[in-house]
């Protein structure tokens, strides 16, 4: 072979080494050092033969250096081992699973503390306004003896009304509600129930627990506190509800609501909630003009109260009934906000009905509108009141024989102050009779008769019948 042939097979040579060099570098594989070449190959020992003789007389010694020890990788390109990276991964997968173990078994032996007062941040996050009301969460089950015991005192209400000329039953229900039994005496039971459960019935029918029904006889009732009073015969009457306090009652404690909802259908139903409110002001429409007649003073729970729900009662944890469900917001938009009347509230009215079957109240003895429903000119021309007087009641009619009759008032009279308390409505004037006065108590009135301002002086007397006009007010 001339030096020519071998110069050239030495070029090709180095062409495909600097092709693999070129796929290794891409690789990412570094290339090893070989420091002696196996002599399996004619070609390689012509190769490492030239490249001896050309080291001792040329410059090109590096270069032909590099082309023998990388001549092995033209021939067997070394390739790593598969089997290397999966022993590499199963010895970096035992070892983290050694390091897991240890590290359990070092928190568990307590070795290693945990930091529980990082945890106990984490867990009090949700507890930063906690302090914003006053809650209780003290005794939030009742047992089911317990409320076995009150449910059973719970019991339905039918509203009897006589049908009329061209009805073809002789009689249909007015609604149904529900009552409590809060006293059983000389062969009675006593039932307490709203006052609009019974209002306009011509016979009322109760339904025991066990699906008995019996008539019941009307004690008493009274539109102003929305409370009633019935018997009926106690002789299969077993249980009687536990009456307790409202005055010790926190926001947040367990409520739980015991009635009919929707009628006999769903009898003795139970809703658990939590007294949502305290000392609640809400006022009533009493005879249907769309004004306010009065304030009444409830607990706003969000236990559910649905119709059928009035007179039930309103329990505590201990089966103690602590309020009388009355009422609800009934919107769409609204849920879950329902009142009771309070018990320390409904025990001397329900005493009141069960002995006098009314409620006494202080009584002036007239009918009487707001003054801001008067049209402005009859403010002008009949009552002849000036621009500074804009807020009292209208007298419209005196009784006879009343206290205000004796005291000289006339109709058209307009009363702007009782004592030194304001007088803006009807309401107004009621909300202080009944809260502030007593029956034989004096009392001053500050009036305007024909624009002019007068006093006069009365002794309140006892409320009269209650057949009377609501529309005006009476008082």
């Amino acid at each position: 072979m001339s030096y020519q042939d071998e110069r050239n097979n030495q070029n090709d040579n180095n062409n495909e080494q600097s092709d693999y060099n070129s796929q290794e570098q891409h690789e990412e594989v570094q290339p090893k050092e070989v420091t002696e070449v196996p002599s399996t190959s004619t070609k390689t020992n012509e190769t490492n033969e030239w490249s001896s003789e050309q080291a001792a007389t040329t410059e090109e010694q590096t270069e032909s250096t590099f082309t023998v020890e990388n001549n092995q990788s033209t021939q067997n390109p070394p390739k790593k081992p598969k089997q290397n990276r999966w022993a590499m991964f199963l010895s970096s997968l035992a070892g983290g699973i050694t390091v897991a173990i240890i590290g359990f078994i070092l928190l568990l032996t307590d070795i290693i503390p945990v930091d529980q007062n990082q945890i106990m941040e984490q867990t009090n996050d949700s507890n930063e306004t906690s302090n914003v009301i006053q809650t209780s969460t003290a005794g939030d089950s009742i047992s089911t003896e317990t409320l076995s015991k009150v449910g059973d005192a719970v019991v339905g209400i039918s509203n009897v009304k006589t049908a009329d000329l061209w009805s073809q039953s002789p009689s249909q229900s007015g609604g149904t509600g529900s009552g409590v039994i809060y006293k059983k005496a000389d062969g009675k039971a006593y039932i307490v129930t709203n006052h609009h459960v019974v209002e306009g019935a011509d016979s009322l029918e109760v339904t025991l627990p066990n699906g008995e029904t019996v008539d019941a006889q009307l004690l008493g009732s009274d539109e102003l506190t929305d409370l009633a009073v019935l018997t009926i015969d106690g002789s299969n009457v077993d249980t009687v509800a536990e009456l307790g306090t409202s005055s010790n009652l926190t926001v947040g404690q367990t409520a739980i609501a015991i009635g009919n909802p929707l009628g006999q259908k769903f009898a003795g139903s139970v809703t658990k909630g939590i007294v949502s409110g305290l000392n609640r002001s809400v006022e009533v429409d009493l005879n249907g003009d769309s004004v306010a007649d009065w304030t009444t003073e409830v607990i706003q729970t969000d236990a559910a109260i649905n119709p059928g729900n009035s007179g039930g009662a309103l329990v505590n944890d201990s089966g103690e009934v602590i309020g009388i469900n009355s009422m609800k917001i009934a919107l769409q938009s609204v849920e879950g906000i329902g009142f009771a009347i309070p018990i320390d509230e409904a025990k001397p009215v329900i005493e009141q009905l069960e002995t006098n079957g009314e409620v006494s109240r202080p009584f002036i003895g007239i009918s009487a509108i707001a003054l801001s429903t008067v049209p402005e000119r009859q403010i002008q021309e009949t009552l002849q009141l000036g621009n500074d007087v804009r807020d009292g009641v209208v007298i419209a009619e005196v009784q006879p024989g009343s206290a205000a009759e004796n005291a000289g008032l006339e109709r058209y009279d307009v009363i702007t102050k009782i004592n030194d308390t304001e007088i803006t409505s009807m309401m107004d004037l009621k909300e202080y009779l009944y809260s502030e006065t007593k029956i034989g108590d004096k009392i001053q009135l500050t009036y305007y008769r024909k624009g002019e301002q007068q006093t006069t002086s009365l002794t309140l007397t006892e409320q009269q019948d209650q057949e009377q006009q609501q529309q005006p007010s009476n008082q």
